[in-house]
């Protein structure tokens, strides 16, 4: 009788034993095949409203913009990254990387090379809107293109986070978003609580003809959150031609130059844009408020926004930024 008690006991626990341990397989199975249904099937909606799906994460990328290479890099994914432009030099001197053959220049920027991509053979290519023309044969040869073009500084957030979702990196992507936001609301938070009065701004983006940012650039975004006022705020083009007479007209407190990418500057120089005819009278001029800044930073919708902020911030601003004390 002892004995059949104590094999009774042994296969119940037994059973026991099995159920559970079936149990834990199951779900465990499960949330495996879940997780990995959610890695190799994402469906990512571009800033052009483009849908592209991938199967895979993808393992070979192909950037055709700095911004775009930016924000691999800042989101941990630099390491399969195989192509860039001739105009990426951040966050590395790819030039040494591309001569000792560990990354390919696959065009100049608005210029990709077709048989250079393709030697590449990209999993995934990330572009700004500049290559626009050349992106229905991209994609007609099968090739998984994502469209970043962000008009504000939320923009840029939403198109961090969009290359974290399509590299799976997303955890990092918000990590990188959360660092530029608190960035950005520590200088917004020293501008209000200075009380200063806003300084109207003006930023000449080309000349002949003369152009700046409207309201749906976010370079107008970091002038606001830099505690300016964009004085061409009102025109809703994103790069309006304006006239130099309605500069004059609106009298900019502080005028922006950016510098040219790796050539010489379009306007010449500061002397050469305060002896604009009838410039003599804008108040930036009289109190030599014209300022020369990155033309490569400030052309880059990426993660070096919140340094955008600064700079201009800190020109507006000195007391509150420039201090050594």
């Amino acid at each position: 009788m002892k004995n059949k008690y104590v094999i009774y006991i042994v296969a119940i626990i037994t059973i026991a034993l099995i159920v559970s341990a079936a149990f834990i397989y199951f779900n465990y199975t499960s949330a495996n095949k879940s997780k990995t249904s959610t890695q190799t099937n994402i469906s990512i909606v571009d800033d052009e409203g483009y849908v592209t799906n991938l199967t895979s994460i993808p393992q070979r990328i192909v950037s055709l913009a700095p911004s775009c290479t930016q924000i691999l890099f800042a989101i941990g994914v630099g390491d399969k990254v195989v192509g860039v432009t001739t105009y990426d030099n951040y966050p590395y001197n790819f030039s040494a990387w591309v001569a000792a053959g560990n990354m390919t220049y696959d065009g100049g920027y608005g210029t990709p090379n077709m048989e250079a991509i393709a030697s590449l053979n990209p999993g995934l290519i990330l572009t700004d809107n500049i290559n626009d023309a050349s992106l229905p044969s991209m994609r007609a040869l099968g090739y998984n293109v994502l469209v970043l073009n962000p008009t504000t500084i939320a923009g840029i957030y939403h198109d961090i986070s969009l290359v974290g979702k399509a590299t799976g990196t997303e955890t990092q992507a918000t990590a990188v978003i959360e660092n530029i936001t608190n960035t950005i609301n520590s200088i917004t938070t020293k501008i209000s609580d200075a009380h200063v009065t806003s300084m109207k701004v003006f930023y000449e983006i080309w000349t002949p003809p003369l152009m700046t940012a409207g309201s749906t650039t976010w370079i107008n975004d970091v002038i606001s959150k830099a505690g300016g006022v964009n004085i061409f705020a009102n025109e809703t083009q994103q790069w309006p031609t304006v006239s130099s007479e309605t500069v004059v007209a609106l009298n900019p407190d502080a005028i922006f130059l950016p510098t040219e990418m790796g050539v010489s500057p379009f306007y010449g120089s500061v002397a050469q844009v305060e002896a604009t005819p009838g410039w003599n009278a804008i108040s930036a001029v009289q109190n030599n408020r014209v300022y020369v800044i990155d033309g490569d930073l400030f052309a880059e919708a990426g993660p070096r926004v919140a340094d955008c902020v600064y700079a201009v911030a800190s020109d507006l601003y000195p007391q509150l930024f420039n201090s050594t004390s």
